[in-house]
């Protein structure tokens, strides 16, 4: 019996805007520290791979410095505050839905593949109400290894049961574009995430502004059945 192709998605900034949520617990910290906190629009992009990056771009931002023990530390602080405030700003981008349904519809396995701690991605996907359409929801600390490791999704993929031949990596940031391109699957890119760099400029196969057109993306790279 064949496997069934698999779209595969990051979470902050692919599935979901959590920029309020995660810019919120950031300045939590910095205001704790004495520091400015950043504005939200400014900071956005310091998201897309995962909160201890958050944490190292922000300080910086601010103008501070970190030993890799406060580091260390700010990071479990991090952690315990935003998993108090995960889902109180955050939302599912308009159109995903249906395109999930589409992509189930035509027979599609779902997972996630993203650098959050995977308690925290679980979290947040069963208040936004979809963790139950994901065969596999794995995160940075699922594996050994996080993206831009290939493995990442490669393993994402074998535990979600889907066929890696005809897998599709959905994602907004350079970790998720260039862990696909390893991995030797194909990359849809959305506009709309967390990047410091264009997403054009980062050479994805597919790239949509709006989930109306994923479905025609994804169908384009990945076949619906097995050759």
């Amino acid at each position: 019996m064949s496997l069934p192709p698999i779209a595969v998605f990051d979470l902050d900034g692919t599935l979901a805007e959590t920029a309020g949520d995660l810019i919120g617990t950031l300045n939590a910290l910095l205001t704790r520290e004495g520091l400015p906190e950043l504005p939200l629009a400014g900071a956005r992009d310091l998201i897309g791979a995962g909160a201890k990056a958050l944490i190292a771009r922000g300080f910086q931002a601010a103008g501070a410095t970190l030993t890799p023990e406060r580091h260390d530390q700010l990071f479990l602080d991090f952690i315990e505050h935003y998993g108090r405030h995960i889902c109180e700003k955050s939302y599912l981008y308009p159109g995903l839905v249906k395109a999930l349904d589409r992509l189930e519809a035509d027979g599609f396995r779902l997972a996630v593949c993203t650098n959050k701690v995977e308690g925290l991605a679980v979290d947040l996907l069963e208040k936004l109400g979809i963790a139950g359409r994901f065969a596999a929801i794995c995160g940075r600390e699922t594996f050994p290894f996080h993206k831009p490791d290939p493995r990442h999704i490669t393993e994402t993929i074998a535990r979600a049961g889907g066929d890696p031949a005809r897998a599709v990596m959905v994602g907004d940031s350079r970790a998720d574009i260039d862990a696909a391109k390893a991995a030797g699957v194909p990359v849809v890119a959305v506009t709309f995430g967390y990047t410091d760099t264009p997403v054009d400029q980062l050479g994805p196969d597919r790239i949509i502004s709006d989930f109306a057109d994923l479905v025609g993306a994804v169908e384009a790279l990945v076949p619906r059945k097995a050759a």
